[in-house]
């Protein structure tokens, strides 16, 4: 009986927009956190098992500019989200729209560049922002968020889903800046 409502929800339930966030302890002061966070050389770490099915993932970071208006990209195994800076005020706060993002992921087959209809736009990234706040042990706490809309159904059924795989995005990324902002590179 549920699935005869799949889609009589996808009629009648425009997608939500989502928030997620996730936050991590560096230790290392704000002001070497935050080149890491603006920018950051490939990701050396290998994949856990969830990337490996063909998730995108993320692997490196640049920025063309800075200050207000600068682009970042932020470069996954599938492409680049190309993120325009809307809020930059170092060595606190970095915030960004999504203006394009590449494939949610790859699609396992044995043909080389299949594109199934199935996999555009049911996850699209709108925004994204971390927050360094300066913590009394001289060390940050780095606190990374992504706004993204799912239109796939029955949202309740894929929502922790999609919520958990944006958290391991941001995970990876977070550890990465951990390492590097620790090493003081």
């Amino acid at each position: 009986a549920l699935l005869l409502l799949v889609p009589l929800e996808s009629a009648l339930v425009a997608p939500t927009e989502r928030v997620v966030m996730t936050a991590g302890e560096i230790d290392a002061p704000p002001e070497v956190v935050w080149r890491h966070v603006i920018s950051f050389p490939d990701i050396e770490e290998p994949m856990t098992w969830v990337f490996d099915l063909g998730i995108a993932t993320p692997i490196g970071a640049h920025i063309e500019g800075e200050g207000e208006g600068a682009v970042r990209h932020c470069r996954f195994t599938t492409g680049d989200f190309v993120e325009p800076i809307t809020a930059w005020d170092p060595p606190h706060r970095l915030a960004f729209d999504v203006t394009e993002q590449p494939p949610p992921m790859k699609e396992l087959s044995p043909w080389e560049g299949v594109s199934p209809p199935h996999l555009d736009d049911f996850m699209r990234s709108r925004r994204g922002e971390f927050r360094l706040v300066r913590l009394p042990n001289g060390g940050t706490r780095l606190e990374g968020r992504t706004w993204y809309a799912l239109d796939i159904h029955p949202g309740t059924m894929w929502t922790p889903w999609s919520d958990a795989l944006v958290h391991a995005i941001h995970r990876r990324v977070l550890r990465h800046i951990r390492r590097l902002s620790e090493r003081g590179q």
